[in-house]
């Protein structure tokens, strides 16, 4: 046989085979466009992150918004409770559309981490600008901005130094005069784990007790709802994260509150810290705008945002906070470590639901 016969002859099979079964045309076509689509989809999509996030919109939109501005790659932003966004990125595994986790706390990027959904980052910026007791140990989250737990209290219904600690305002003498938080406060939940973790149990149900009856019906969803009742006189006193002060300052200069940074006595447990923060998803095939975002929110430039905008505490030692707030050289932060607070959750849950909180 000719070797050129031999050559043709696996074409001429092909052809035989192909048009004895059609549909083989058409798969093959349909890989190729399927291929073709999927690679215009991943061009059209690299120049956006998706970004699951717990904070309230008003927090964290306008950096978000600063970012896209400035980078040009687009956010897509879904915001939900933080429990149902962990929930949703463990059902949805590696089809996640999602890049970037942002939370309230510090202890639920710890549960994600430990659940897998996040994947460690290595930026020599991040270990520049934030030190490491706000980051995860292998770098899978990292803290964006603080936040202390302080008490709002009505200037002329109360003297500072009647309350010197947050556990003060258990005391019988403050029945009925207290707003706070309701159980299902992530600020409340991860308070109350510093204060199970520095005191123990009993004296934390004690404190958990004496709150709930101090509080009465005065038990709100919202932390500007407890700024407002207090600022009305309604109650004398209230927990809130302390930025929820300033804000309520700046839109009534003239209101009759203040914050008080508490626990500040000898052998007090210092203010209760938490930080809002991130952690790239382990299913992100957009790394490199996700390290840029990153990058972005550790920044001077982005850590102004957070103090400014929201009038959180910046992490980055070189960034002032909003000089209206208490001075971060001016007193001292439990030291509870942020990461314990995943570990601290549950029991923690398991105090307040034996209160009887709500």
């Amino acid at each position: 046989m000719h070797p050129l016969q031999q050559m043709s002859r696996p074409v001429c099979e092909r052809r035989t085979l192909f048009r004895r079964l059609p549909w083989l045309w058409g798969l093959c076509i349909a890989i190729c466009l399927q291929s073709a689509s999927t690679t215009a989809v991943w061009a059209a999509d690299k120049d956006k992150l998706v970004v699951y996030s717990g904070r309230a919109e008003r927090l964290i939109k306008p950096v978000l918004d600063a970012f896209q501005s400035q980078t040009g790659i687009q956010i897509e932003l879904l915001s939900s409770g933080t429990t149902e966004l962990i929930n949703r990125l463990q059902v949805e595994g590696d089809r996640t559309p999602a890049d970037v986790l942002i939370t309230n706390d510090a202890g639920s990027l710890e549960r994600a981490r430990e659940l897998g959904l996040l994947r460690p980052l290595s930026l020599p910026e991040v270990d520049r600008a934030i030190p490491s007791q706000y980051r995860a140990a292998d770098q899978s989250w990292i803290g964006l901005s603080g936040r202390f737990w302080v008490i709002v209290y009505n200037r002329t219904l109360v003297k500072p130094e009647d309350l010197a600690s947050l556990l003060d305002l258990a005391r019988p003498k403050w029945k009925d005069k207290v707003a706070i938080p309701n159980a299902g406060s992530e600020y409340l939940q991860a308070g109350v784990s510093v204060i199970k973790e520095t005191y123990g149990d009993q004296r934390t149900k004690e404190f958990l007790a004496g709150l709930k009856q101090n509080a009465g019906t005065r038990v709100y969803g919202k932390s500007s709802q407890i700024v407002d009742a207090v600022a009305k006189g309604e109650v004398a006193a209230g927990i809130v994260n302390h930025y929820y002060i300033y804000r309520h300052l700046d839109a009534n200069p003239s209101a009759p509150i203040a914050a008080i940074m508490p626990d500040q006595q000898a052998g007090g447990m210092g203010a209760i810290m938490n930080v809002a923060g991130m952690g790239v998803t382990k299913a992100s095939r957009r790394l490199e705008s996700a390290r840029l975002l990153a990058e972005f929110l550790v920044a001077q430039s982005g850590q102004k945002l957070f103090a400014e905008l929201n009038k959180e505490y910046p992490l980055h030692p070189d960034v002032k906070p909003d000089p209206a707030l208490v001075s971060r050289t001016s007193f001292r932060a439990s030291l509870v470590p942020l990461a314990k607070l995943a570990e601290l959750r549950e029991p923690t849950m398991a105090l307040i639901e034996d209160v009887g909180l709500r």
